[in-house]
């Protein structure tokens, strides 16, 4: 047993500071792409115990008056708040409103982004389990960091239809739409996916010869010159990455299993289907 397991083992002993210690160990900031913002985003107590944590995607204001309403004094989301840095603190927008009322309530917020992405057995490996594919491994490997890296590649059990796959994949992402492109090709075997925008892995699913690239954004251009290569699938930002809340849970749990740990009920997903 590590010191971090030893230090989790009881709520009444658990301060900020461990929580975000086990969620390091599993996905260091090291981890994450150039442009990102991971790590502590307010940190006002992280000496202090903890009263609970309130994970989510997104931090909104109405998660934020969740966290307090059910007494979470730290939430974890993906998405990080401060992924820009705000020219003023004034209430003007969505951020600014969110920094002033987690600072007012005395609320922690930490963000497990891009690093949790490139982690092995991270977010694009849940969106692989909840596909059900085997022989996973990752997509575009780090080499410096044994079994890390962006997305991730492997196997259906059996090959299936195109028509059926894409089926599949809306029932088993709740998603509101699926947007592909006009792929000749019939059966699907091998399957490249990424969370959230992974447009920039497209080549290398190619490369991998994956008959399918499943991710949350790729955008109308990009959609172009691929029908005799890939069959490309955007299914939403938000439906690729809803797993993540469930990864984060286990993350805290394996080493915290006392823990009082929350998921927010607040759907933070801004974009509605008709």
């Amino acid at each position: 047993m590590d010191n971090t397991q030893k230090m989790c083992n009881f709520a009444e002993d658990m301060k900020i500071r461990e929580i975000i210690g086990a969620l390091e160990q599993f996905a260091p900031l090291s981890l994450q792409d150039s442009y990102d913002n991971a790590g502590l985003q307010i940190g006002l107590t992280v000496d202090a115990e903890s009263s609970g944590v309130l994970l989510c995607l997104d931090v909104t204001e109405e998660v934020l008056t969740e966290a307090k309403e059910k007494g979470c004094d730290l939430v974890v989301s993906h998405h990080p708040l401060l992924f820009r840095p705000p020219r003023r603190i004034a209430g003007d927008d969505i951020v600014q409103r969110c920094i002033i009322q987690a600072i007012t309530n005395g609320i922690n917020i930490y963000s497990s982004h891009t690093n949790l992405d490139n982690a092995k057995d991270g977010v694009s490996w849940r969106i692989a389990e909840k596909i059900g594919l085997s022989n996973v491994v990752p997509l575009s490997p780090n080499p410096a960091v044994e079994g890390a890296g962006s997305g991730v590649i492997g196997m259906l059990d059996a090959p299936m239809d195109r028509e059926d796959f894409i089926y599949l994949i809306k029932e088993r992402f709740d998603a509101g739409s699926v947007r592909f492109n006009s792929w000749t090709g019939e059966q699907v075997s091998s399957v490249a996916v990424c969370g959230g925008a992974g447009a920039f892995l497209i080549e290398t699913a190619i490369a991998r010869q994956a008959d399918v690239f499943i991710t949350g954004e790729i955008g109308y251009h990009r959609f172009f010159g691929f029908d005799d290569t890939i069959q490309l699938m955007e299914i939403g930002h938000y439906e690729s990455e809803q797993y993540t809340i469930g990864l984060l849970e286990d993350i805290i749990r394996r080493q915290c299993p006392e823990m009082r740990i929350l998921r927010t009920e607040i759907e933070t997903n801004p974009i509605n289907y008709l």
